[in-house]
């Protein structure tokens, strides 16, 4: 687990709201306070879509939806004049992605043995933060696939021009 430091705040929330740039993680769950806080809960629900709509591999087995469907939701409630008090979204890698992380990683852990790899990403106070996290079905001791997740997620902020620090 490492929690990172964003630099510029308002180029990381255009690469958040206006681009594809994290458009293939799933979203678990959020919440946004501007006058009002606005829950989001990301459990997908497939009864929303038609019968052949669910049989469309983009669709079968998913848990949440992806933050490409909920970010223009998202982004209708933050953009403005006024900055939002705070807001938080959890976001977790999708298990195609997180097969191939462990296939980099050269792993020993299964994608059924994978709970979920998640970002936090939180704004409050005027700084904004993300935190790593890694959530396995199965107890042990070993840290490489949270350290595997970690150099990811630096990885990929450094590939998409986010400037961090690590506290």
């Amino acid at each position: 687990m490492i929690a990172l430091q964003i630099q510029d705040i308002k180029d990381f929330m255009s690469r958040l709201l206006l681009s594809s740039a994290f458009d293939s993680f799933l979203m678990v769950e959020g919440s946004i306070t501007t006058f009002s806080t606005f829950q989001i809960d990301g459990r997908f629900h497939p009864d929303y879509y038609s019968r052949d709509e669910q049989e469309d591999s983009r669709l079968s087995g998913r848990r949440f939806s992806l933050w490409k469907d909920i970010r223009p939701f998202c982004l209708e409630l933050i953009k403005g004049k006024r900055t939002p008090l705070s807001f938080h979204f959890t976001f977790q890698l999708s298990p195609e992605n997180t097969e191939k992380l462990l296939a980099q990683a050269d792993s020993s852990f299964s994608v059924s043995d994978v709970n979920g790899l998640v970002l936090n990403i939180r704004f409050e106070g005027g700084t904004l933060s993300c935190v790593t996290g890694t959530s396995l079905k199965l107890f042990t001791m070993d840290k490489s696939l949270d350290q595997a997740w970690d150099r990811m997620i630096q990885k990929f902020f450094t590939q998409q021009n986010l400037a961090f620090t690590l506290p």
